[in-house]
């Protein structure tokens, strides 16, 4: 029974975050970020995949 209060509780809680960022960003601040993360995540992941394939040839071509 508790667990069942401490869920809706939390549920409550999650409801009111997202109602809080609505009112502070609106829906296209929100999107924004959303979009914002995801491009930044990408180029991230993809440079850095990059990064590593020209320092690991670099190296190896020193010891050569």
């Amino acid at each position: 029974m508790k667990k069942d209060i401490e869920k809706d509780k939390e549920e409550m809680n999650n409801e009111r975050k997202w109602k809080i960022w609505i009112k502070k960003f609106g829906i296209r601040g929100i999107i924004f970020f959303t979009v914002k993360g995801i491009i930044t995540s990408s180029l991230i992941y993809f440079l850095g995949k990059n990064f590593w394939s020209v320092i690991s040839e670099y190296v190896s071509q020193l010891f050569k």
